[in-house]
């Protein structure tokens, strides 16, 4: 089977009979069907007609191996190094990898699954994101990378730039988490700290004078880079070989690229013939904003929101962009809200099952918890319509993005000292509910 990309070029969402070359990478969305108001996102289409269908096949069982005489020992061949697998549905991938993609995919209940995503080499799936931009970048010539994050996304950029010899700048807002600042310094990257009205604008002048790829947004709706979401449709591809297509999916969502990812991921599965639906997907925002949400609502191709407080600021976006309403109708899903105390409750269940999640990470399970699963209305002849319980039968899969150790409260967590007598800990065991 080949490893080679089959990526033929760019294609706009803004109009899908729009085409462009598939380099360079359009980092400004469509340039023709852009509007002052809208950002329209490109995307990387595919020779779809010469891929390899084992691409998706299961591995064949290894074959009981007869007794040899003794041998030198061998360093075992690794045949991946993170989403390689599935190189032929990506953009070439020219950086070396991190071992990124292949995170379990965890049974917390009767058909409820959780994609642990904190499981990838910078601990989110931005992981997945950054082997592609890295990618790009080398690919191009760029001397580094330059983002515009205080998160996960800059410290995922900052390690694979470095894994790629290149450098990374990262502009990151003053109130970033120590953790995460400490994380990103220790790659090597260059942090600036600056106002948050001001990262998009340096992020242009630095693209502009210093010749860096721009790896996240630079547009007024969101269209961060062209290339990125093709790393995330890994995702799906990974969520089929464990358990099919699920009847549903809950994403946590920021900008909604992991979220296009997923449906696109879904969609070339079907496109391929290897399933015969997609799931429905769901985007999981804070109840102190969700831009998407709102997009839906307003039947807008993006919106822009006023954001509340909320202590998930990985995903308080105030705009949003059209790849997640593409998303979530053409999935025939929902934008969904959720407040700080369900994402809490939520980051609580799944660490009671071992995954110990960032608050922004907990939004899928929260909202799964919150709304529940939909029911498909069907038109009857009558006029009317009736309800056929849930729709299609299959898994439910929550998605958990990150670590909790990049919250902004973890360095305040610590427990209050004890007596090292035995009554003293005894009487500490007791009030935690451990018999002594």
């Amino acid at each position: 089977m080949t490893t080679l990309s089959t990526a033929t070029g760019q294609r706009s969402l803004g109009d899908p009979a729009v085409t462009y070359p598939l380099w360079p990478p359009l980092t400004s969305g469509c340039p023709r069907t852009s509007t002052e108001e809208t950002a329209y996102p490109v995307e990387v289409d595919y020779a779809y007609e010469t891929v390899d269908p084992t691409l998706f096949a299961p591995p064949a069982p290894a074959a009981p191996a007869a007794p040899a005489a003794p041998a030198a020992p061998t360093v075992p061949a690794t045949p991946y190094t993170g989403i390689d697998r599935w190189s032929p549905l990506l953009p070439p991938l020219a950086a070396p990898g991190l071992g990124e993609g292949r995170t379990p995919l965890v049974e917390i209940g009767d058909g409820l699954y959780v994609k642990d995503e904190s499981r990838n080499p910078t601990w989110s799936h931005k992981d997945r994101l950054n082997r592609v931009t890295a990618s790009a970048a080398l690919r191009i010539g760029a001397p580094g990378t330059v983002v515009a994050s205080s998160g996960n996304h800059a410290a995922s950029a900052a390690a694979f730039a470095a894994r790629a010899g290149l450098r990374c700048v990262v502009l990151a807002s003053a109130d970033t988490p120590p953790a995460v600042s400490s994380f990103v310094r220790a790659y090597g990257a260059v942090v600036l700290p600056v106002p948050a009205e001001a990262r998009w604008p340096l992020t242009r002048l630095i693209v502009e004078r210093c010749g860096m790829h721009p790896v996240s947004n630079l547009t007024p709706t969101h269209t961060g880079h062209a290339f990125g979401p093709e790393g995330y449709k890994t995702l799906a591809y990974e969520i089929h070989a464990d358990v099919g297509v699920p009847a549903d999916v809950f994403v946590p969502v920021g900008y909604g690229e992991m979220l296009f990812g997923l449906w696109k991921g879904f969609d070339e599965l079907r496109r391929l013939g290897v399933t015969d639906r997609v799931p429905r997907l769901h985007a999981c925002e804070p109840a102190a904003g969700g831009p998407l949400s709102a997009a839906l609502s307003r039947d807008l191709p993006a919106a822009r929101v006023a954001v509340g407080h909320t202590d998930a600021y990985g995903i308080d976006c105030a705009v949003g962009g059209y790849r997640g309403v593409l998303a979530v109708r053409g999935s025939g899903g929902r934008g969904l809200l959720v407040d700080d105390e369900r994402m809490r409750a939520a980051q609580r269940e799944l660490a009671a099952h071992g995954m110990w999640a960032e608050l922004s990470a907990a939004a899928g399970l929260a909202a799964y918890r919150t709304h529940g699963t939909p029911h498909r209305r069907t038109d009857r002849r009558d006029g009317g319509s009736q309800d056929e319980g849930p729709q299609g039968e299959g898994p439910v899969v929550c998605v958990s993005t990150s670590s909790g150790f990049k919250d902004n409260a973890v360095a305040t967590r610590t427990p209050d000292p004890v007596d090292p007598s035995w009554d003293a800990v005894a009487a500490r065991l007791r009030k935690e509910g451990i018999s002594t």
